[in-house]
């Protein structure tokens, strides 16, 4: 018999688990600009947060202040609807207002119909904008869409822009579809409807990237995007996209929804397709709930993003559920306290202190996990559970470093973590 061998279900394996890391897929890599302002997509370059402003284009002045919201939250390129010549007049005064207030972030101009005109007719909305959208399903049938989608792509070469070719399930190339419906008939043993709607939606973006590199835009600055709003269908769509092409992509899922049914489908799709290595750039569409800031789209694109590991934006706050332990909302209120002053304080930090961004705070409800957590954050707290004595020990760098007594808990440890934030993050220029 041998001693060393392990029975079935045994506790105790010789090899080690393996670190779960998302995979990577290397695209091309293209870049968006604005004067001296770069950001690179795909390749090298990490995951980018996109998102779309919901005012009126020809209102300038609410746009841009729209704009500014979302970068400021993190977006780093943000999408605007250019629908009519009122629209297109009014781009080249979005993008002078944001170079007054010092916001760099590129524009993105989202064309569906008219979009040839529009950036024939105004030229100087043409040269303010950083990237085109382009859906082949929108920009006319037959020989007068190829006529009218290579005006808005010879348009963009011409200026040196990027272009997102954006199919939609919502309006795809009905020509195409029925092309592919007639030879998916002739076939011996015919897919079903959806895998000829998923077959539809990549030729679709794939034979549009053909013809914008055969009218001379450079292939890096074209990116791809096949939106649906079924979660098992995006996964499967952008699998296959990936698989045929190493243009850079753009994730998201189309009509999300509203609240939490829309950030949770959008996070379980995004989450398997990062996993996977495929996406360069994400939005989250989320229907904002009445009075909700347009921002929260951005939050959560970003949340996604670093809950995967992929990027860092905000510090992170570990907290508690809650238990019968802890019948105090003491510990609630101090960890949206300070979630709330972290990110608030983003805009400004980031500048002055390079890297906080990085930064782990534990705010916990009780003796159980309460010291093992703090310890495993940079900063923590563990406040009292119910009985438990009414003292808060703080850890820093997985010390203890002291106990916190009294009313004054939450403030005090504001400002423990600023003072850290400040010995650790600042810089002595």
């Amino acid at each position: 018999m041998d001693v060393n061998a392990q029975p079935a279900g045994s506790a105790t394996s010789c090899e080690p688990i393996p670190v779960s890391k998302p995979q990577a897929r290397r695209s091309r890599q293209g870049v968006v600009v604005w004067g001296s302002h770069r950001v690179t997509v795909g390749g090298d370059a990490p995951v980018r947060v996109q998102s779309m402003t919901n005012t009126d284009t020809a209102d300038a002045i609410a746009t841009a202040i729209q704009v500014k919201e979302l970068a400021l939250a993190g977006s780093e390129l943000v999408r605007i609807t250019v629908n009519n010549d009122e629209a297109a007049k009014a781009v080249p005064y979005v993008r002078e207002q944001l170079d007054r207030m010092g916001v760099n972030v590129p524009l993105i101009g989202d064309f569906h119909y008219n979009g040839h005109r529009l950036l024939t007719d105004h030229p100087a909305c043409a040269e303010a904008l950083s990237k085109y959208r382009i859906n082949p399903g929108n920009v006319g049938r037959g020989d007068k869409g190829d006529r009218q989608f290579a005006q808005m792509v010879e348009i963009a070469a011409r200026h040196d822009k990027a272009i997102r070719i954006g199919v939609n399930w919502g309006s795809l190339d009905q020509d195409l579809l029925a092309r592919l419906m007639d030879q998916n008939a002739a076939r011996s043993q015919p897919w079903d409807a959806k895998q000829v709607m998923y077959e539809a939606l990549i030729t679709s973006a794939l034979e549009s990237a053909r013809k914008a590199e055969e009218i001379g835009l450079n292939g890096n600055n074209v990116m791809l995007s096949c939106k649906v709003s079924s979660v098992q269908d995006l996964i499967a769509v952008y699998q296959a996209l990936a698989q045929r092409c190493n243009y850079a992509l753009h994730l998201g899922l189309t009509e999300a929804g509203m609240g939490t049914k829309g950030a949770v489908a959008s996070a379980v799709a995004l989450s398997v397709l990062l996993q996977q290595g495929i996406g360069d750039t994400i939005r989250v569409s989320l229907t904002p709930q009445p009075g909700e800031a347009r921002t929260q789209e951005v939050v959560i694109a970003s949340e996604i993003l670093q809950a995967l590991g992929l990027r860092a934006f905000v510090p992170s706050v570990t907290a508690c559920p809650g238990c019968g332990r802890t019948t105090s909302t003491t510990f609630q209120e101090l960890a949206k306290q300070i979630d709330d002053y972290l990110r608030s304080s983003m805009p400004v930090w980031r500048a002055r202190y390079p890297g906080v961004e990085n930064l782990k705070v534990a705010v916990m409800g009780c003796i159980v996990n309460g010291p093992g957590e703090s310890k495993h954050a940079d900063i923590g707290i563990s406040l009292p559970g119910t009985g438990e004595a009414p003292a808060a020990p703080i850890f820093i760098d997985g010390q203890k470093a002291m106990t916190l007594r009294g009313a004054g808990i939450a403030q005090e440890f504001q400002q423990i973590v600023e003072n850290y934030i400040e010995k650790k993050f600042g810089t002595t220029a």
